[in-house]
């Protein structure tokens, strides 16, 4: 250290180059910063906690985000820490939570999840697994599988479903989104676990519908949901054929019947399941023009 602040002060190319101005600055984030990202961090992991998406006998339990805001109030942990990351003692926990997951939750289905481009990729990856299953199960394709297109941002309704799903389309999310699918009286988001496995999100559908239903929902608006169902089953089929030692019966099976049960319900095939789309968003139309 001695021998380089002497080399500094005898050499004055040396001092020019080692001054503050021509050092690489490393901007680290503030403290405000750090400290919002952990606390983000930490209620996240505790809204994945399993008590909040299964019941007691152990069935996935959807809820909306006012069902679970009811949950968190009774943590006095959660409450807290919420409280730090809003910056406020008196946090309003509906509103903060629809906040703090808003960019978590990735919707059930496809329709919801990609544009028009993404859903022709989304055909031609539905087609190489079906080809891939074909093959598991002991055929041998004439052709090679093909390689199917990865995504792009361009190919999302929402860049956070891109920062969830990348180019391979991996589910990372934290969250299940079922868009127009809550209460009547609850405007809040409805929300699934997205630790659930494929036979569980099936279940889970058919509970929103039985309570949609119930509500007395017309079929039409149930459609969505069903399609859902329709996207889940060859996932449910190929890893939950067995009989479930904690239902007792083969979920494949049961999900199955389930399916075929709500598509006749809502009339509709498999192939209409998977060609039903959103409505388009409403757009303002442009004011009409002063007359002179």
């Amino acid at each position: 250290m001695r021998r380089r602040v002497d080399l500094i002060e005898r050499d004055p190319n040396i001092r020019l180059l080692e001054r503050p101005e021509n050092k690489r600055r490393w901007a680290a984030d503030s403290w405000e910063k750090s400290q919002a990202a952990a606390l983000r961090d930490w209620l996240l992991n505790r809204l994945e906690d399993r008590r909040f998406w299964l019941d007691r006998q152990g069935r996935p339990a959807p809820r909306s985000v006012a069902q679970l805001a009811d949950e968190v109030a009774r943590d006095e942990d959660l409450v807290s820490v919420l409280a730090l990351w809003e910056g406020r003692p008196d946090v309003p926990v509906v509103q903060s939570l629809v906040k703090l997951l808003a960019e978590e939750a990735v919707p059930f289905l496809a329709a919801y999840r990609y544009k028009d481009s993404g859903l022709r990729k989304r055909e031609a990856w539905e087609e190489t697994w079906a080809l891939q299953r074909r093959e598991d199960a002991g055929e041998h394709p004439a052709e090679p599988i093909p390689v199917p297109p990865k995504y792009t941002s361009a190919d999302f309704r929402k860049n956070s479903y891109w920062q969830a799903r990348g180019k391979l389309d991996v589910p990372k999310e934290r969250f299940i989104l079922y868009p127009d699918a809550g209460r009547e009286t609850d405007p809040t988001p409805l929300l699934g676990w997205a630790g659930w496995d494929h036979a569980q999100q099936s279940l889970a559908l058919s509970v929103i519908i039985g309570a949609r239903e119930a509500e007395g929902w017309a079929d039409e608006r149930l459609v969505p949901l069903v399609a859902g169902l329709a996207e889940l089953q060859p996932w449910v089929e190929q890893w939950h054929a067995e009989v479930d030692p904690a239902f007792g019966v083969s979920l494949a099976a049961f999900c199955r019947e389930q399916l075929t049960a709500r598509a006749g319900q809502v009339g509709r095939t498999r192939e209409q399941l998977a060609a039903w789309r959103p409505a388009p968003p409403a757009t303002r139309g442009r004011k009409p023009r002063a007359r002179s």
